[in-house]
């Protein structure tokens, strides 16, 4: 194979940003496309000299692989279809609405060894994050703020699912450690599910995380930082921009735009030292959709498989099941729409 034949479920805004993206990559040969709305097919058509299958059936028999870009509610069943089919998945995230549909996609993989599956975490590719592999990260804690101004868009699903899962991912790809607990509140503002979301979280290695999610929010932002021995590494996923402070015992060899400061301690001196990583410019959905086409005809393993996008939806869903144990704790008889 050459080339990986695909198809994509799914043409509404993030399914024609996918679209474009996938005809602009050489590994790839774009078969076409399936959605619901006939009307989106019709323009999407027109805007991409592409033809709309019939049916889902008929798109994954066309294909040897499927990008799945539909609501959530729907990835599971569209998933199953295409490893059913024998075809390589690409499904943003979440992975799934529920953690039974999640597992039995791990199983059907397990199963199914020669074919891939990737999720689409897209925040692991953000330059931003990117600039600090090879960085020793090894928090005892870690604040984040992920706020949003209201979109109809996701609200099919808790805010846990639509923005906090991101930050969940990224989290977990960092700590290195087993979930000891969770804590967790959030309220529904405008729409059916929880628009805001905080969620305390503590691991067994004694990290602590301190999670906000808001959708309702009068500006944007997309925030993490790590707090560790000697050291604090900020992430601005929205302005793409990283950030490491650390102490050193010895003056350092350092070059702008790092700076460092002596502190006199006594009858010691500390050096603080402040440097901003190279973030080098790049398309985060591009890289994720290259990388899934590098791991079908070169082998190469892929960066968010099944397995870890499932943990993210298992911590997700402990971080709703408590918001909803508080919520009628503190409301009996009066039931927060928190089921994801």
């Amino acid at each position: 194979m050459s080339r990986v034949r695909i198809g994509l479920l799914g043409a509404g805004h993030l399914g024609k940003i996918h679209l474009r993206l996938l005809t602009e990559i050489p590994a790839f040969e774009v078969v076409g496309f399936f959605d619901v709305d006939p009307v989106v097919c019709q323009n999407v058509e027109a805007e991409f000299n592409l033809s709309a299958f019939p049916t889902i059936e008929a798109m994954i028999e066309a294909v040897d692989a499927v990008d799945i870009v539909t609501p959530t509610v729907s990835h599971a069943a569209m998933a199953q279809l295409a490893l059913a089919a024998g075809k390589h998945i690409f499904i943003e995230k979440p992975l799934t609405r529920t953690l039974h549909e999640g597992r039995v996609l791990q199983q059907m993989l397990a199963d199914r060894p020669e074919l891939v599956g990737q999720v689409g975490h897209v925040e692991r590719f953000n330059p931003a994050f990117q600039a600090l592999e090879g960085t020793d990260i090894q928090p005892l804690f870690i604040e984040g703020h992920r706020l949003a101004q209201f979109n109809p868009r996701g609200t099919d699903v808790s805010v846990v699912l639509d923005l906090m899962i991101h930050d969940l991912d990224i989290i977990l790809s960092v700590v290195e450690a087993p979930l000891k607990s969770v804590h967790a509140s959030g309220v529904a503002v405008v729409s059916q599910e929880p628009d805001i979301a905080n969620a305390r979280l503590e691991f067994e290695n004694g990290c602590v995380v301190n999670l906000t999610a808001s959708r309702i929010s009068l500006k944007n932002m997309r925030k993490l930082r790590f707090f560790q021995p000697h050291a604090y590494l900020s992430v601005d996923f929205l302005k793409k921009q990283a950030e490491v402070i650390r102490l050193s015992d010895t003056e350092e060899a350092i070059a702008p735009p790092a700076m460092q400061m002596a502190w006199d301690l006594g009858e010691t001196r500390k050096y603080l030292i402040l440097e901003q990583p190279k973030v080098e410019a790049s398309n985060a959905i591009q890289q994720e959709l290259e990388e899934f086409a590098a791991s079908i005809l070169e082998k190469k393993p892929v960066r968010v498989p099944v397995k870890q996008a499932l943990r993210a939806l298992e911590t997700a869903h402990r971080i709703i099941e408590d918001m909803e144990r508080n919520w009628k704790a503190r409301f009996p008889g009066d039931e927060l729409s928190a089921k994801g």
